[in-house]
């Protein structure tokens, strides 16, 4: 069975896209449950969640929304593996939307593994509205990081031998590249089916999310300097970097000021933001 945690906190503008679209996945092999954990909201997110209620039992899926006072994505996802039941555990964000072969061919590719596993899809950007991010956006998608096998920003899957790579989540920054990092590029799957990932919109949001990002990749590295060796990327280089930049000389320039931004700003606060 799969289990899918959605942490969601304030997240009424998206949630309903998501639910939506995890409803209309294929039939998932051994069967599904969605368990959205709403946590700290002050809005309509787990009324939202709750009305997704009956769609799910004609879906066929298991349902469960649990309530926490505290906005906590640690919380929440500890929360959710908690209620779980299935073998297979899934981890979404609330923003993101997944296409309808996707959860399936999951399930088959992590119950299929030989030994601890960890899956994801292949990752959309849908076009940003502000120019800065569409430039942004492009030079990403290029980076080794964004074109190696199952990234798994948004979304990712492991299954029950991966699992049991860590306990609780601890208290991280960055709990997906904590939980890619427990996994060999080898024990990575990548399937073909699409999800659709929103990037944050305009300058100031870029920089807060990049310096989080960046902030949670070191974080890893000082408490867990052994996962950083799985990584696995192939690294981009100097010819590589010219390449770039030469295909897309206004996404370079946006990606290489926006590094530029978070290393001036290096030591502010780089806890959790959704810049949205």
């Amino acid at each position: 069975m799969l289990s899918v945690i959605i942490p969601a906190s304030n997240e009424e503008a998206w949630l309903g896209d998501c639910l939506a679209a995890l409803l209309g996945s294929e039939p998932v092999p051994g069967g599904a449950e969605a368990i959205v954990v709403a946590n700290g909201c002050r809005d309509r997110t787990a009324r939202i969640a709750r009305g997704f209620a009956d769609r799910a039992a004609a879906a066929g899926w298991g349902w469960q929304v649990i309530e926490l006072d505290e906005g906590d994505k640690i919380g929440a996802l500890n929360a959710g593996d908690a209620a779980a039941s299935g073998t297979i555990r899934a981890y979404l964000d609330a923003d993101v939307t997944v296409s309808p072969p996707l959860m399936a061919q999951l399930a088959r590719a992590l119950s299929g593994a030989p030994g601890p596993a960890y899956a994801s899809g292949n990752a959309r950007i849908p076009r940003p509205r502000s120019a800065v991010t569409r430039a942004y956006a492009r030079l990403w998608q290029r980076l080794p990081f964004a074109r190696s096998a199952a990234p798994g920003y948004g979304l990712f899957a492991v299954n029950a031998a991966g699992r049991a790579r860590w306990g609780a989540f601890p208290r991280i920054i960055s709990d997906d590249t904590y939980v890619r990092l427990q996994f060999a590029p080898h024990e990575r799957i990548g399937v073909d089916a699409d999800y659709d990932w929103p990037m944050v919109e305009g300058w100031s949001r870029l920089v807060r999310v990049r310096r989080r990002q960046d902030a949670g990749v070191a974080e890893i590295a000082a408490r867990w300097p052994a996962l950083i060796a799985n990584e696995g990327k192939a690294p981009l280089g100097a010819g590589g970097t010219a390449r770039l930049a030469l295909r897309d000389p206004v996404g370079f320039a946006v990606y290489a000021a926006v590094s530029v931004a978070v290393r001036l700003g290096r030591g502010r606060d780089a806890g959790w933001t959704r810049g949205r």
